[in-house]
């Protein structure tokens, strides 16, 4: 048994908490999906959430440098890597991302 979300035709969840076999939402129902964790798996991201995936990647992208003392641009890589970390407890978030080099 799972749980399920029931959905109509254009993707809106009619219904969020059915617990059945994958073989009965097959036999009656023409949309629908496992909810997982509670969460319904057709919700979005909020534009925090999106802004903070972009953000750790921008820090994983940028990790090879953080050794590399003699790397031309380290200091403009350093205060960059700062500015993202600082960025959602800032004003400009999530509207405004930090920029390498400003």
């Amino acid at each position: 048994m799972a749980t399920w979300v029931i959905k109509d035709s254009e993707g809106t969840i009619t219904n969020e908490g059915i617990k059945a076999s994958e073989e009965f939402m097959q036999a009656n129902f023409e949309h629908y999906a496992a909810k997982v964790d509670g969460v319904s798996p057709l919700a979005e991201p909020s534009v925090e959430t999106t802004e903070r995936w972009w953000r750790d990647g921008e820090l994983l992208a940028t990790d090879y440098i953080v050794p590399l003392s003699d790397h031309p641009q380290h200091t403009a890589y350093m205060a960059y890597r700062v500015a993202l970390r600082a960025w959602p407890a800032s004003s400009d978030f999530p509207a405004t991302r930090p920029v390498l080099g400003t």
